[in-house]
């Protein structure tokens, strides 16, 4: 939401420091769960330190949809705006200290940033950015192969390589770890075309 912007618009600083009484700190092993599927989300979260994910089940299998890092902020949007059960569980893969605002506390800090100048043109670029990269995603699963999205994380999103488990990248991919052994074995024996 907004406080993942501080460092690019210090001038909401003052919500911040306003705000973070009303937020509880928690330093979480991986493996937490800070939403689970079904409930309806009641808290924006806020990533200071450590990896999240978010993942649905589809028959028993957990499908990653996307990975959340440092100084970036989540909740399941739908279910926190229309108190509707989530589709999707969030949960920590590393240990990570995350801050929790409660919804109540985030309407009225909405409302006072109605009142801010540029608030509304931040938060238009904010969900187009947003909308953006979940059109990207959508647009490489139908028009790019496994192989293909997994160079695509190489080449733009490595940090998620380095720091998410196999498994998880596999399950982003909608891949099998064994597929995922396949295509990075064949990209270090420098077979990149694909």
């Amino acid at each position: 939401m907004i406080f993942h912007f501080r460092n690019k618009f210090p001038q909401l600083n003052f919500f911040w420091d306003k705000y973070l009484p009303y937020q509880e700190r928690l330093e979480i092993p991986a493996k937490t769960i800070l939403l689970e599927e079904g409930k309806v989300s009641q808290n924006y979260i806020f990533i200071e330190k450590g990896c999240v994910r978010a993942f649905f089940n589809n028959n028993g299998d957990d499908k990653t949809v996307q990975f959340f890092f440092e100084n970036e902020g989540l909740t399941s949007f739908d279910s926190f705006t229309n108190n509707v059960p989530s589709l999707i569980t969030i949960e920590t893969i590393e240990p990570s200290v995350v801050y929790l605002l409660p919804k109540k506390h985030v309407l009225r800090l909405v409302e006072e940033l109605t009142r801010e100048p540029e608030f509304v043109q931040l938060m238009l670029r904010m969900f187009a950015q947003r909308q953006m990269h979940y059109m990207n995603e959508f647009f490489s699963f139908i028009r790019d192969t496994p192989e293909q999205r997994y160079q695509n994380l190489l080449n733009n999103r490595p940090h998620i390589i380095q720091r998410v488990p196999q498994h998880y990248i596999a399950s982003y991919l909608g891949v099998s770890t064994v597929h995922l052994s396949r295509i990075k074995s064949k990209i270090a024996k420098g077979n990149a075309h694909f």
